[in-house]
């Protein structure tokens, strides 16, 4: 349907749990379609619905080539072994900071037909499921940096031009 504008860092919407979809209708299908497009611009590699202003879980990706989305997301396992991984955001654009995630994810929800779908993956996939499901709940990455390195990011925020242009 549509690529959507992206909300940045301050916007409320970012902060806020998402309600579940329980409407499996048009609306619904509108917007995991303005999902799965939007995610498509260069440098993506997922897409939550808050993100374009839309408090329902629901994110989309496109991993190593893994186009996909999925309703109702909630991470079922993650591996015990974790890294410090370069993390970035849409919402947070230009600022990368090492963040901690479990090596490996899986996530369970539905698709539109309101069918049981499962998304596992290691590496990339894996840090997309958490930061996805992590914006479903209201989280950015920020909030898992350690406290020098939020201090570092805030700064950061506070001095970029999108910061201020909202």
């Amino acid at each position: 349907m549509a690529m959507r504008s992206i909300r940045y860092f301050g916007d409320p919407v970012l902060t806020t749990a998402c309600e579940p979809v329980t409407s499996f209708d048009k609306a619904t299908a509108a917007l995991i379609t303005d999902l799965l497009d939007t995610v498509e611009a260069p440098g993506r590699a997922g897409l939550a619905a808050p993100q374009i202003g839309v408090s329902l879980r629901a994110f989309s990706y496109l991993v190593d080539g893994k186009h996909g989305y999925v309703i109702n997301p909630e991470i079922v396992e993650l591996s015990e072994e974790t890294h410090e991984i370069d993390e970035g955001c849409l919402s947070v654009p230009e600022l990368w900071f090492p963040t901690v995630r479990a090596k490996y994810a899986v996530v369970r929800g539905v698709d539109l037909a309101n069918e049981p779908v499962t998304v596992e993956g290691a590496g990339v996939m894996a840090q997309c499921l958490q930061h996805e499901t992590d914006h479903l709940s209201g989280m950015l990455y920020l909030s898992r940096l350690d406290q020098d390195r939020r201090k570092k990011a805030m700064r950061a925020a506070r001095e970029t031009n999108w910061f201020w242009s909202r």
